[in-house]
């Protein structure tokens, strides 16, 4: 069918293009929740024109699957979608993309399995460094302060989630520092940062030759630190929250002569310090506006037909 046909060149074409255009432009920078939106928008239409694809392809291979598809469709719409000649080639289309949505589905899942196996690891060595307090409920929301030598502060994902911070990390953070880090910390958790990194980590590695989902997994971890940073900075300033990165990292060896410039910490600290124009309202809102509508647009290609059958 030629509706097949064209689904699969618009995954590709979106696959392709929707990367290089959100790579190449200046204001995911300044607007990383709105390129976090852009980028979901991109892969969630490349999905569904496959998955689209892969239920037009098996009804016109198998009647069975055909007439569960079109089973409260009237005449003419059923005749709109005639598989015609498809035959094999349908049926193979079918089979290819099907093992591709179980595999999207298995990766998926062992991704969200290894990360609930180190969220309990961590959270066990965590609970033997760090007790509970006596009448201490064990799923409290707390802020848990953990001896250590290095100066380090990250949030583990659960219900609830926890934020920890080292002694060392208290020692070294002045004032509102620490709380532009928690602040940063609290914005990862409630933004639920961990399901986007674990589904673009499922794609990636489920699909390493696949560039599109690479360059999704790449993003959405550059993009989640640059949206929590600007959480902590609306709430306690730019300076605070670059001056508390630079004291939370300089041990790392990040900065300085010998430093890769292009490494993530400089360059989220750059930022901080050298802010950009932000974008107007509208102009975001359009931004948001044309990205919603990128995942619509495989929705409308596979209807076409239908609609000019009713017509």
């Amino acid at each position: 069918m030629i509706l097949i046909a064209v689904l699969l060149a618009l995954g590709v074409l979106t696959a392709v293009v929707g990367p290089r255009l959100l790579t190449r432009a200046d204001w995911p920078d300044r607007e990383p929740v709105v390129a976090l939106w852009a980028w979901q928008c991109v892969i969630v239409a490349v999905l569904l024109c496959c998955a689209l694809s892969m239920t037009f392809s098996a009804a016109a291979a198998w009647h069975a699957v055909g007439g569960q598809v079109f089973a409260t469709a009237p005449r003419a719409v059923v005749e709109a979608y005639s598989p015609g000649t498809a035959g094999v080639w349908a049926a193979a289309t079918a089979v290819a993309l099907a093992c591709g949505g179980l595999w999207s589905a298995a990766m998926l899942v062992r991704e969200v399995a290894r990360a609930r196996a180190r969220r309990r690891i961590r959270r066990d060595r965590l609970r033997l460094r760090v007790p509970l307090l006596p009448g201490e409920e064990p799923d409290s929301d707390r802020l848990v302060v953990l001896e250590g030598e290095l100066p380090d502060a990250w949030w583990l994902p659960g219900s609830p989630p926890r934020l920890v911070v080292t002694t060392a990390a208290l020692r070294r953070l002045r004032g509102r520092q620490l709380d532009a880090v928690l602040a940063h910390e609290r914005g990862h958790a409630r933004a639920r940062h961990d399901w986007l990194l674990n589904c673009s980590s499922a794609l990636a590695g489920g699909f390493p030759q696949v560039p599109v989902f690479a360059a999704f997994r790449d993003e959405m971890h550059r993009l989640v630190e640059l949206a929590a940073d600007d959480t902590a900075s609306r709430r306690f300033g730019r300076l605070t929250t670059a001056l508390a990165l630079v004291e939370l990292n300089e041990h790392r060896g990040v900065f300085g002569p010998g430093a890769d410039s292009q490494a993530e910490v400089p360059a989220r600290v750059h930022r901080l310090l050298t802010p950009a124009d932000r974008l107007t309202p509208g102009r975001r809102l359009w931004l948001t506006a044309v990205a919603s509508l990128v995942p619509v647009v495989p929705v409308l290609v596979a209807f076409v037909p239908g609609l000019r059958a009713l017509g």
